[in-house]
């Protein structure tokens, strides 16, 4: 099973960026997209963004134009480089493997704080 380490969250002031990686310690099949999914306590687990090995993305509209889901194959890592960050962007951020449509490992997560 490939495991998932997410870095880069923080706390940033509205307005700010943040660059999340996370990085797969095995190999990442071309069968396999990446996502983004991000959590508040008391809520359900939300789709950010998503990316297929060959590059096609989809995004949440809460985050369209502001955040950039992108991967790197060769270094099996996944980027999210989030702009024009708001306070309702705060939760936990969470990297996943999948495999269709099957979700085959998660990352331990990373908080990202907005403050107003």
């Amino acid at each position: 099973q490939v495991q998932l380490v997410e870095s880069g969250g923080g706390l940033v002031q509205a307005g700010g960026s943040l660059r999340l990686s996370c990085a797969a310690s095995g190999r990442i099949t071309s069968t396999d997209a990446m996502a983004w999914y991000r959590q508040v306590p008391g809520k359900q687990r939300e789709l950010v963004a998503r990316i297929t090995y060959g590059g096609t993305t989809n995004y949440a509209d809460s985050v369209k134009g502001r955040f950039t889901i992108s991967r790197d194959n060769a270094k099996n890592t996944v980027y999210l480089q989030m702009n024009s960050l708001k306070p309702e962007d705060t939760a936990g951020y969470y990297c996943t493997q999948v495999r269709y449509g099957t979700f085959l490992s998660w990352g331990q997560g990373t908080q990202v704080t907005v403050s107003s």
